[in-house]
């Protein structure tokens, strides 16, 4: 993408170095002579996951809309990752899935994806952005809260260093809160006297186990990505397992409730076997070689609807996990911080090219946030809500009866799961799934099924 030199603003600082802080860094890099991330670890352009990240060793998913924008920003990022061994497949053709109605079909869908690691996809993305002139890594420091004037505009950050815990001030034109689930700007803004409304939260009680294991060439599989959904409230039991890159497997056993994926080798065995899917455990069994096992529990989906917030500063932006957490099991998080990122891009280009000024930009950016969390939020509420006890809401029981009927087409309708996998993979609206040539085969499998 070209760059223009001239009529951008002096510095931007980003709080959070992960994926969202990077994908953000890079964005800013457009409009701004300097960019400064704030990071409490130790990184440094090899650093992949960060230590301290517990979702950061389990499977993860960039989506096929996820991926496109990252190759817009970091172009030829897919290839990178291919040399390195991440395969690229359609998703209807490298994708074993075991939906509750059974196998989806084996057809190619025309969704191009790609798996890898979180470790592999953060390092390249981290070598690419502090290659970048305008980019100042501050590592090791923690940032403690926001400096605004009088008039309610940010025009800074403090900072500690691990160092010596000395207090540091550092202006900005214009701050971006990406610190993840860490983030503390609730606290900061009630500091400054901004009003937030409460979170909004859906408790799910689901466990992931994981582990790297080495993928054996001979006899090659017929899949890059084996998969068990969960689906309340009968099948409390999940799996996936990714090809990634320099010949391993990624694998991830999930389970709801009391149903803990052992961390011990013979358990996480013992608990694939316990799956519809068999092909999870069939290369788990194949292993020789494998990586240390990690475990993460207690995941609750989270939204700050800043959007809502009255009195929002000017010069503060907030987005990824700082602004919504989604359950991990859907895959949706790493897409959702990318379209963010490109929705910046495109409002500041917006704002440049009208000669307009940073101020008034704040509040628009956190709507269009929430425009692009609400359908993630809305898919993968709705399902985490039929495992919570008592009573569901309409909303959220009317979408897993339809989403039930939905599979049962899918798996003996190719087009049908065509339009799933582009929806799924964010390509296309959901509404999508509820056009006439769907939304009449769902509902006269429902009546037949009644019979």
């Amino acid at each position: 993408m070209g760059r223009r030199a001239q009529g951008r603003w002096s510095r931007a600082v980003v709080v959070g170095g992960g994926h969202a802080g990077l994908v953000t860094a890079r964005v800013l890099t457009d409009h701004f002579r300097e960019v400064v991330i704030l990071e409490r670890d130790q990184v440094d352009a090899d650093t992949g996951v960060h230590p301290r990240t517990p979702q950061g060793y389990h499977a993860h998913a960039l989506l096929a809309k996820g991926a496109e924008v990252l190759e817009k920003y970091f172009p030829g990022l897919r290839a990178e990752l291919e040399e390195e061994g991440a395969p690229v497949f359609d998703y209807g053709e490298g994708l074993s899935y075991l939906t509750p109605a059974g196998f989806a079909p084996r057809r190619r869908t025309g969704v191009r994806i790609q798996s890898f690691t979180r470790d592999g996809l953060e390092r390249r993305l981290r070598r690419r952005v502090l290659a970048l002139p305008e980019i100042t890594l501050l590592a090791g420091v923690r940032a403690e809260g926001l400096e605004a004037s009088r008039g309610g505009t940010v025009t800074g950050v403090t900072y500690r260093t691990e160092d010596d815990g000395q207090l540091a001030h550092l202006d900005a034109d214009l701050v971006v809160d990406a610190a993840g689930r860490s983030s503390a700007l609730s606290d900061w803004l009630g500091r400054i006297g901004v009003d937030v409304p409460p979170k909004r939260v859906v408790k799910t009680k689901i466990t992931y186990t994981s582990m790297n294991l080495d993928r054996p060439e001979d006899p090659a599989p017929d899949f890059q990505i084996a998969y068990q959904m969960t689906f309340a409230p009968h099948i409390s039991r999940g799996g996936v397992i990714l090809a990634v890159e320099r010949g391993r497997w990624t694998c991830s056993l999930f389970g709801y409730e009391d149903e803990l994926p052992p961390t011990d080798d013979a358990g996480f065995l013992d608990f694939a076997k316990s799956l519809g899917n068999p092909r999870l455990a069939e290369q788990i069994a194949r292993r020789t070689t494998q990586e240390p096992v990690h475990r993460y529990t207690n995941v609750n989906s989270q939204w700050f609807p800043y959007h809502a917030c009255k009195n929002w500063p000017e010069r503060l932006l907030a987005l990824g996990d700082a602004v919504c957490v989604f359950n991990p099991v859907y895959g949706q998080g790493l897409t959702v911080a990318a379209l963010e990122a490109d929705l910046l891009h495109r409002m500041l280009a917006g704002r440049r090219s009208r000669g307009q000024g940073l101020h008034g930009l704040s509040r628009p950016y956190q709507r269009g946030v929430a425009r692009v969390v609400l359908g993630p939020w809305t898919l993968s509420s709705n399902s985490d809500l039929m495992w919570t006890s008592g009573r569901k809401p309409f909303g959220a029981k009317a979408a897993h009866w339809y989403n039930k009927h939905l599979f049962e087409v899918a798996v003996t309708d190719p087009a049908v799961w065509r339009r799933f996998a582009r929806v799924i993979n964010m390509v296309a609206p959901p509404t999508l799934l509820f056009h006439p040539a769907v939304a009449g085969k769902v509902l006269a499998r429902a009546v037949a099924s009644r019979r």
